[in-house]
């Protein structure tokens, strides 16, 4: 058992959960609490830390795997949560490619600029999944996927729905085009309605900054600006929300169109 915040792993567990750059390098990152351990994919799972107490309680979740034991106050030390429960794992980064996303027939996607909240991003996900999403497309200035708040929100999402982060969200943009998706920006200037328009067909909903929306250039590359009406003195939805809305109503007219 690991007693100590000096030994090399806690260290190195540490650096995992606050460090983006670190899991990058390293090409993992870091799956905290009990619901989570269990929806991981077994193969993706590298090494599983648990803590004392966790041992005591859940030891046959363990059974057969590479784990190793911390002291409560270790484990509570390297957590990033308030309250610990007890059991955080290694992930093996996944590779994913446009080109394999663009297969999916009839497919829904989420384009995402600059979107900077974690529990945003994470939510962006696990929405995604229940509309049945194709899969979401980041640029490199959307927060961290494998930020540790990200992974919890998408409540185990991140495993089932397919990612893409581009390092080119404008010749990104073009490909989905080319492919016959059409791109929709959600925009305050937008003239039509999101439920005015067909979205039957192969679409990708273009999300961009919570406080600043989508740069005007992003934007401008969309076949069509639409907007989600508001009553009262609300001008705009959460991004999270605004996509939810979107995907949904997406989703509607596909199981009406069956």
């Amino acid at each position: 058992m690991i007693t100590s915040t000096s030994n090399a792993q806690v260290k190195a567990l540490s650096k995992l959960i606050k460090n983006a750059r670190a899991r990058r390098q390293q090409q993992v990152y870091i799956v905290e609490g009990i619901r989570m351990f269990r929806e991981t994919p077994e193969d993706r799972i590298e090494k599983i830390y648990a803590s004392e107490s966790f041992v005591k309680e859940h030891e046959t979740l363990l059974a057969g795997k590479d784990w190793e034991m911390l002291s409560d106050s270790v484990f509570a030390s390297v957590s990033d949560t308030k309250t610990p429960q007890g059991v955080l794992c290694l992930v093996k980064m996944r590779e994913n490619r446009l080109e394999d996303m663009l297969q999916q027939k009839n497919g829904l996607w989420l384009i995402l600029e600059n979107v900077q909240d974690p529990g945003n991003l994470g939510t962006m996900f696990r929405t995604g999944e229940g509309a049945g999403i194709a899969g979401v497309i980041m640029d490199r200035s959307t927060v961290d996927i494998y930020n540790p708040k990200t992974i919890r929100s998408t409540m185990g999402s991140i495993f089932r729905v397919p990612f893409f982060i581009t390092e080119d969200l404008h010749e990104t943009i073009r490909q989905l085009q080319n492919a016959q998706v059409s791109v929709y920006a959600a925009h305050l200037e937008g003239k039509h309605s999101y439920d005015e328009e067909d979205l039957t067909n192969p679409c990708a909903f273009l999300i961009g900054n919570e406080g600043n929306g989508l740069r005007r250039e992003i934007a401008d590359m969309a076949d069509c600006y639409i907007k989600i009406p508001m009553l009262g003195q609300v001008e705009s939805l959460n991004a999270a929300i605004a996509s939810s809305v979107l995907m949904f109503e997406a989703a509607r007219q596909r199981r009406k169109a069956d």
